[in-house]
């Protein structure tokens, strides 16, 4: 019997994080959410990448910042969906946060991010991508789960 099998995008978030701080980003002319704050680095594992390679790669292209695999500290991972059914919008997302890393961040990729801004989690900025609100919020309150459904 063959069964359609279910595609989901993988995509890596890297939370700087400096004390009770968080390094966000203003999204601009990337086509989705624009206007929208989020974390510093974030993208999609690309092909035959680990999660932390990945996560590594995404902060060293938008931050300048280099980042070691074993830095990284795992927060969750977030299943979500959009209910489309199309693969673009069937998520696995896989957060990190990072306390330790080389350089000072920069936006490194102006086109797409307007601002960087340190926050704490108790003074979040107007937007916030919801999903990632989601995540920072429920980190604030220490309520966060090691696997977190979103949209379903």
């Amino acid at each position: 019997m063959f069964t359609k099998r279910f595609t989901v995008v993988p995509a890596a978030y890297v939370m700087l994080r400096d004390d009770d701080r968080v390094l966000l980003q203003l999204r601009q002319h990337t086509g989705y959410l624009d206007g929208h704050w989020a974390l510093g680095a974030a993208g999609h594992v690309e092909r035959g990448e680990s999660v932390f390679q990945a996560a590594c790669r995404e902060a060293a292209e938008e931050l300048g910042v280099g980042i070691e695999p074993d830095a990284l500290t795992p927060l969750c991972v977030m299943h979500r969906t959009r209910g489309s059914g199309h693969a673009i919008d069937e998520r696995v997302d896989f957060f990190f946060e990072c306390r330790t890393w080389r350089g000072e961040p920069r936006r490194r990729e102006p086109k797409y991010a307007a601002d960087l801004r340190w926050v704490t989690l108790d003074a979040l900025p107007e937007p916030v991508v919801p999903h990632e609100r989601h995540v920072l919020e429920k980190l604030r309150d220490g309520t966060l789960e090691p696997v977190v459904p979103f949209g379903f």
